[in-house]
């Protein structure tokens, strides 16, 4: 599986803050034995995220993309509404499954705005900023996001028997 990965904050791409949950992220998707293709640091907002997940999905360069940041309710946390506008099938259980998993650890799970859709043949997923929530969230999806990526790129057939 070739996994895009973006990281979304303000203070990251200012270099205020070193990015952690971007390569988290790799490393968890690299020893679950996929390929990262490529990482991006964006500031909060809808673009260029908008712009740059079209254009991964369009162009095939990734069969995932997980975004990371910017699922809040800052002002400036926008990557909901720039994921909502690419997404051509939306995939809600997979945001759902992360707030239900999340919510067994903290209350302040129900915050979160993530969601999920495809666009094509590429899956976008939303994931926290933190790195401890990126880590609890990666950890409980990636397994099934395997095989439903199968289905999807055409790798394995549907569930059903």
């Amino acid at each position: 599986m070739r996994v895009a990965i973006i990281t979304l904050s303000d203070a990251g791409y200012a270099g205020q803050r070193e990015d952690k949950s971007g390569p988290l992220i790799a490393q968890m998707v690299e020893q679950a034995g996929h390929q990262v293709v490529e990482t991006h640091l964006f500031p909060d907002g809808i673009e260029p995220l908008h712009t740059t997940l079209c254009q991964i999905c369009d162009e095939n360069r990734a069969d995932l993309i997980l975004t990371t940041g910017g699922t809040g309710f800052s002002p400036r946390d926008l990557t909901p509404e720039a994921t909502a506008q690419a997404i051509q099938r939306p995939a809600p259980g997979i945001a759902e499954a992360m707030r239900y998993h999340s919510l067994q650890i903290t209350p302040k799970a129900m915050l979160s705005r993530a969601t999920a859709g495809i666009r094509g043949q590429t899956l976008m997923v939303n994931l926290p900023g933190s790195p401890k929530a990126v880590g609890e969230c990666l950890e409980y999806i990636l397994p099934p996001l395997a095989h439903g990526l199968e289905i999807l790129t055409g790798q394995a057939g549907n569930c059903a028997r």
